[in-house]
């Protein structure tokens, strides 16, 4: 049955009219799938992306199936951070306007007494952190005897906190005949794992959008060594139009780190960690929302629970291992009919994984080239020019003429003085220095290789001398000082001779150019290097990885 309206999902009236007052008209795809099933009482699998209605979808049978003002809590909601307990509750709160609900957050950074008052008043929802919540439990202020429902929200962030053996306390002060909801952007191993010890005979509803990364979003990539990344970045920052910016960083300390070198260099930005405190962290989130920072600097645990609709770009600072958390940062812009734009700066390295975001999200990212020295200070000439002309037409700068005609009337030239005008209003590009970037060595590496090739085929179809290192056709040996040695991927591997190459350089600490020949196969791979090479790179086998695959070396058999 198609369900067109909340009406159709049989909920109580004053829950339909909370729905109906928050401007909710039609049940997303989620809401469809599992309220029908959780206001039958049963256990709960979802799957779901940030942004699809989730937290009505458990929140609104959750409320349902409280009954009257009993005494001690009635539903638990587990969330894995402080900013998405808050989010959580204020929804919930919404939704149960109408009935009379009370509902609380608790999460560590707030007072303890202030907390404790408020359960001592009576709560029907609460909503928690895990850690803030066993404190209360082992303080004995806390009694979970009259909980029914169980819902724990963003399970596989939990679990990558860190969270799992408080969940298993947490469950234990926990009656077992009650309905536990499982929600998670990701089904990992482990979170099926929880499942099979915490629910009973669960449904499982994943919702897959048609397109897991929409049309809205632009998405590219640029191939940088690791050092340049920040040089990278501060480029982009001068080309691109950014109303507001979520950097992700894979380290709590890379933030504070990113976030300071973007601020030296003139692009202010603030990091969001989980070090900050909770008063620290709603201050930034509220400079953030009101714009009075454009930038965030931030690791996937602190950003959950962000509910911004504006976000006009995303960049992977440092690319995630998963591809359904690459699915999930970019999620971020590109909403409520916007257009959107995700970055990401790659190393050599990250290639691999990024053939599995762009099978996983079937939709190839754009390779684009960083923007020139030369094109960043054409574009603040233009920019500057710009503002100028838009000044000129306003005609306000009066009290500013008045100071041009005092200086002509002293013997000035009006052009030197327009001249030094501008310098003056330059003066903070300085602050903007546009750091070089370097080549990435294996395509310097390659186009040298092409070059060669080119060199080789003129010598052998030539029949002269020129051709020294061209292939010889007596055997697999290109040259009498070349030995060949075999690794045991090819062309089926997907890989390609630059992926080879890096492999080679980086775990042998041999430079790249003293490699000779290298011809793929369909199974296996043979490279010709100089005999006195050959004992320092046969030592290394074991250690040779491309991508996550481990490469075994011999020589090559006559």
């Amino acid at each position: 049955m198609t369900i067109e309206n909340f009406s159709q999902l049989e909920l109580q009236p004053q829950l339909l009219e909370a729905v109906t007052e928050l401007g909710y008209t039609t049940p997303t795809p989620i809401q469809q799938a599992t309220i029908p099933l959780l206001l039958a009482g049963r256990d709960l699998i979802g799957q779901a992306q940030t942004g699809t209605g989730k937290t009505a979808a458990f929140g609104l049978p959750l409320l349902q199936h409280i009954t009257g003002r009993k005494k001690g809590v009635q539903a638990l909601i587990l969330a894995p951070t402080r900013e998405l307990a808050i989010q959580v509750s204020e929804a919930i709160e919404g939704f149960g306007k109408k009935s009379k609900v009370s509902v609380l957050a608790v999460f560590g950074g707030q007072s303890y007494q202030q907390q404790i008052r408020s359960l001592r008043q009576g709560v029907d929802v609460l909503v928690a952190t895990p850690g803030r919540l066993l404190d209360l439990l082992r303080q004995g202020t806390l009694s979970l005897d009259a909980v029914k429902s169980v819902v724990l929200d963003e399970a596989d962030e939990m679990l990558s906190m860190g969270f799992v053996e408080d969940i298993e306390q947490i469950f234990s002060h926990v009656s077992a005949d009650r309905q536990t909801m499982l929600f998670s952007a990701t089904i990992s191993k482990r979170v099926i794992e929880l499942s099979n010890r915490y629910l009973r005979d669960p449904e499982t509803v994943t919702i897959v959008p048609k397109q897991l990364t929409g049309n809205s979003i632009k998405q590219r990539y640029y191939l940088v060594n690791h050092h340049d990344k920040v040089a990278a970045l501060t480029r982009l920052f001068e080309m691109e139009t950014i109303d507001s910016a979520i950097i992700f960083v894979r380290t709590r300390i890379g933030t504070g780190e990113l976030a300071n070198q973007l601020t030296s260099r003139g692009f202010a930005a603030e990091a969001l960690n989980g070090d900050l405190s909770q008063d620290a962290r709603m201050q930034v989130l509220k400079r953030y929302r009101n714009h009075q920072i454009r930038v965030l600097v931030a690791t996937d645990v602190a950003a959950r629970g962000l509910d911004i609709d504006d976000i006009s770009h995303v960049f992977n600072f440092d690319l995630p291992d998963d591809p359904e958390v690459y699915v999930h940062r970019v999620g971020r812009t590109g909403r409520a009919g916007r257009e959107g734009t995700a970055i990401s700066l790659l190393t050599p390295k990250d290639r691999w994984q990024l053939r599995r975001i762009e099978e996983y999200t079937r939709f190839k990212l754009e390779r684009a080239e960083l923007p020139t020295i030369q094109q960043i200070e054409n574009h603040r000439q233009a920019l500057l020019m710009e503002q100028l002309e838009v000044w000129i037409r306003r005609g306000r700068c009066r009290r500013e003429r008045e100071m041009v005609e005092l200086l002509v009337q002293t013997g000035h030239d009006p052009l030197d003085i327009a001249a030094a005008a501008m310098k003056l209003a330059r003066h903070d590009e300085k602050k903007r220095p546009i750091d070089p970037i370097t080549p990435i060595k294996e395509e310097l590496f390659r186009q040298r290789g092409r070059k060669n090739d080119r060199f080789n085929r003129r010598g052998a179809g030539g029949g002269g001398q020129h051709g020294r290192r061209g292939p010889r056709q007596d055997g697999p040996r290109q040259d009498k000082d070349m030995v060949s040695l075999q690794l045991d991927v090819g062309r089926a591997d997907g890989i390609g001779v630059n992926h080879v190459v890096a492999s080679i350089a980086h775990y042998s600490g041999i430079d790249a150019g003293r490699l000779g020949k290298i011809r793929l196969e369909s199974n296996h791979t043979t490279v010709d290097v100089p005999e006195p090479l050959v004992g320092k790179l046969l030592a290394k086998n074991g250690a040779y990885r491309i991508g996550r695959r481990s490469v075994n070396m011999q020589r090559a058999s006559s």
